[in-house]
């Protein structure tokens, strides 16, 4: 069996991934030979490489994209470096059907600051969460496996939590104006004992500004005897500059515009 035959064999089983090594187990190939055979099958366009060593087969509808999608291979990469993850933020928002614009790069949260990967025309960002393992999930069929994402109730929490990597606070009001009715309240109110104050905080104080009256008036009744310090909507901007929410005690330092 050459490489090209190898890379057949493992798609015609619905494998669409391997590592060298285990090129060079099933090939009897050296470690340097593997590599040879590989670079000259990704030469091709027949194979990709979103991580050093790991290598994705890229079937002809996907050759434009130099790559598959990232939801297709991002499940079994997190399972060959053995890291806890979870799809979130707008690539969660978006699988829940709630982005108003597709996101321009793939969201995966781990526990610990990771580089972005770009393989072809795909991008993983990566957002780093302590207490991955701790965030609800649920499980989305694609056509390679199964994806893990966050919740509708955690993905909301995210956002705000990371503003940043969520297109601002305008964004994000845009997409909880449609996640809101994803939203199961139970599930929501415990998260909001897992998350930080100042998230729920800012949350609550979104919330209000999209009318989601349903998710607010429970998040304020369960977390106001905890409130003692205003926040700032932005923390990455001056938190004195703007007006105080003395409902949910935020200093709104960011104009939010929700697009509809």
């Amino acid at each position: 069996m050459d490489i090209s035959a190898y890379i057949d064999s493992l798609a015609a089983r619905g494998r669409y991934h391997f590592t060298t090594r285990e090129v060079g187990r099933a090939l009897e190939l050296s470690p340097v030979a593997a590599r040879a055979a590989v670079r000259r099958q990704r030469q091709k366009s027949r194979v990709a490489m979103p991580y050093r060593g790991f290598f994705v087969v890229v079937p002809p509808e996907y050759r434009s994209l130099g790559c598959l999608p990232a939801d297709q291979f991002v499940p079994q990469l997190m399972e060959h470096l053995g890291l806890a993850y979870y799809v979130g933020l707008l690539s969660a928002a978006a699988l829940h059907g709630a982005a108003h614009h597709a996101p321009m790069v793939f969201q995966v949260v781990v526990a610990t600051n990771r580089l972005a990967i770009r393989c072809g025309k795909v991008r993983v960002q990566f957002t780093a969460r302590r207490n991955v393992m701790d965030v609800p999930t649920e499980q989305r069929n694609t056509p390679r496996g199964v994806l893990r994402l966050s919740t509708p109730a955690a993905t909301a929490f995210d956002l705000v939590g990371y503003p940043h990597a969520a297109g601002g606070f305008s964004n994000i009001a845009t997409i909880l104006s449609e996640l809101q009715e994803k939203v199961d309240v139970r599930e929501f109110l415990e998260e909001a004992n897992r998350a930080p104050l100042p998230w729920a905080q800012r949350l609550g104080y979104v919330l209000d500004r999209v009318g989601a009256e349903s998710l607010a008036v429970p998040l304020l009744a369960q977390v106001a005897p905890r409130i003692r310090d205003y926040v700032p909507l932005r923390a990455r901007k001056p938190a004195r500059r703007g007006q105080r929410d003395a409902r949910w005690r935020v200093i709104v330092n960011e104009r939010i515009e929700v697009d509809l």
